[in-house]
């Protein structure tokens, strides 16, 4: 008797391990297709910010706690350019999670996508080491859009952060100040079959791009795939 409970528990937490690994992949697999979407938008975000970005970050389906004055949350990924100088090919993504701040009427819906680009090398040393807080521990602004529009205004030079949403099929920048994110090990750990932590992944070698991540390095890849911020440093 004890042996079959032995085997019934083994076998439920196996279940519930290939589950959780099938949810990461699928969010994984939504933020390509977020991405792929978004940038091929009319009206979308601008070239030349996505080309200077050291990295992105897409959170598919954000989550309202409450409409009007509750939080929100989302689980999503980030892919940086690799290499040293952050000035190689797109790199393997690291699973990541947003919580906390009211984002008003505008992010009411049940769903929205997000998309954060990673402006600077600073920015990018922050969120690989702990939890930030954007507007207080990293400077973050609304993107502007438009396949056209310049990127030298006052908040692309100086935010770390640019952020951008898709909600009804409406695509905007947005304000998260007060939202923190943080790498989400754990979800990291369901899509490489093993403990690794955002650092290992985006600053180390010897991390495959996972086939659920494939669509968000390629689309990354195609649209932008010299770093131009390299010419000016």
């Amino acid at each position: 008797m004890f042996r079959s409970f032995s085997l019934a528990l083994c076998f439920m937490l196996s279940a519930v391990s290939v589950i959780a690994q099938n949810k990461e992949q699928g969010r994984l697999e939504n933020a390509g297709l977020v991405m792929e979407e978004i940038l091929n938008l009319p009206d979308s975000i601008p070239q030349d910010l996505l080309n200077k970005a050291e990295c992105v970050i897409v959170v598919p389906s954000m989550t309202k706690v409450a409409i009007g004055i509750g939080g929100s949350y989302g689980r999503g990924a980030m892919v940086c350019r690799s290499g040293a100088s952050l000035d190689g090919a797109w790199g393997s993504p690291a699973m990541y999670a947003l919580d906390g701040g009211s984002f008003g009427l505008q992010l009411g819906a049940q769903s929205t996508d997000l998309v954060l680009l990673v402006m600077n090398t600073r920015g990018v040393e922050a969120l690989l080491s702990t939890k930030v807080q954007l507007g207080a521990n990293m400077s973050a602004a609304a993107g502007p859009k438009g396949r056209d529009a310049s990127a030298s205004t006052d908040a692309s030079l100086r935010a770390e952060i640019l952020s951008y949403s898709r909600s009804r099929g409406l695509f905007a920048g947005v304000s998260l100040e007060g939202t923190s994110l943080r790498p989400d090990d754990d979800a990291s750990a369901e899509i490489y079959g093993r403990k690794v932590t955002a650092r290992e992944i985006v600053r180390g070698t010897g991390n495959a791009v996972p086939d659920a991540g494939r669509r968000l390095v390629d689309v990354l890849q195609k649209k932008a795939a010299r770093n131009a911020s390299t010419a000016a440093r």
